[in-house]
């Protein structure tokens, strides 16, 4: 048996589990080697929004690079493919878009990576009771989406997350609540369905109360693309439409960022290996070496071992750190 098959297997596993509990994370497949690289072509690794790497791509130069990409690709929620090596090992053409990282550690070859977006799938919170309210629904349920249909009284900080799309569909019945719960929960969509001038009124209602101006300002009313004079079921079509065209350029990308930060405490620190240039992240794993009272960070302890030989040859006139 394969054992590098057996752990692509149990990524996938892993990758199975986390999109069931509606976590974000990129999926990493090494599509292409040379060696002496210590990672395998159909090696698999998964990284979250945090960080967080489960699974093997490559050795300390490679991993330090594919999560910093990986990270970017979530935020963006595009795939890319990326180039770790010198560019004359991948030929003379490289197509446009291809990111190409230098590797210039003796100990790694060459990798060709495939980085793909895993996001949850959208979540959307309709709040009423209203024949809109259903065919919303109805409709979201259509693409796949993940839906809740609540009253007003029921929304409460646990039914939405900060990828949550909630629109208020109360209509009259209690919309000044409903909204500032759904506000002070933080999704990444909130939207009334109401008149313009209707909505001007809740909103200036909530103003009075304290509700905070730039979560107020994050309302959108009224919700869905303008269509023009429509019935209650062409406003629910305009409403996922607006829905569909906000995902679709990265508008509900913000919550990761959110809950990345709240996971894992933000962007890793990173610094530049004096000796080979890549980055890497700091920590008692980079193999800091202090001189000249300046703390340098290495991708490998044979980078380390040559900056000792030579720092001055390597260091240059701004610190890397």
């Amino acid at each position: 048996m394969d054992h590098c098959a057996d752990e692509g297997w149990a990524v996938l596993e892993h990758a199975g589990e986390l999109k069931r509990q509606g976590q974000a994370f990129a999926l990493a497949t090494v599509v292409w080697r040379q060696g002496p690289s210590s990672g395998k072509q159909g090696s698999r690794a998964i990284i979250t929004a945090s960080g967080e790497i489960y699974g093997w791509i490559g050795g300390a130069c490679a991993e330090p690079v594919v999560i910093r990409h990986a990270r970017q690709v979530i935020a963006e929620g595009l795939p890319r493919l990326l180039l770790l090596g010198e560019s004359e090992q991948f030929g003379a053409a490289i197509p446009e878009g291809i990111a190409v990282v230098p590797i210039s550690c003796q100990s790694e070859g060459a990798l060709e990576i495939y980085i793909e977006p895993v996001l949850p799938t959208p979540h959307l919170v309709a709040i009423g009771r209203s024949p809109m309210a259903h065919t919303l629904v109805d409709l979201a349920r259509a693409l796949g989406w993940r839906t809740d249909l609540l009253e007003g009284p029921d929304l409460s900080p646990a039914s939405v997350d900060a990828r949550s799309m909630v629109v208020v569909a109360t209509q009259g019945h209690g919309d000044e609540e409903a909204v500032e719960q759904a506000v002070t929960a933080g999704p990444a969509y909130v939207g009334l369905v109401a008149s313009q001038r209707r909505g001007e009124a809740v909103l200036g209602y909530l103003a009075q109360r304290g509700v905070p101006k730039d979560q107020l300002d994050r309302v959108r009313v009224p919700a869905g693309l303008d269509l023009g004079p429509t019935s209650h079921r062409e406003v629910a079509v305009a409403i996922l439409a607006e829905l569909v065209q906000l995902r679709a350029f990265g508008a509900m990308t913000a919550g990761l960022t959110a809950t990345a930060a709240a996971g894992g405490g933000g962007e890793p620190a990173e610094a530049v290996d004096p000796v080979c240039g890549m980055t890497v992240t700091i920590g008692p794993s980079a193999h800091p070496f202090e001189y000249e009272g300046v703390t340098y960070y290495f991708c490998c302890a044979g980078c380390r071992r040559e900056f000792e030989k030579q720092p001055a040859a390597h260091v240059k006139e701004e610190s890397p750190c």
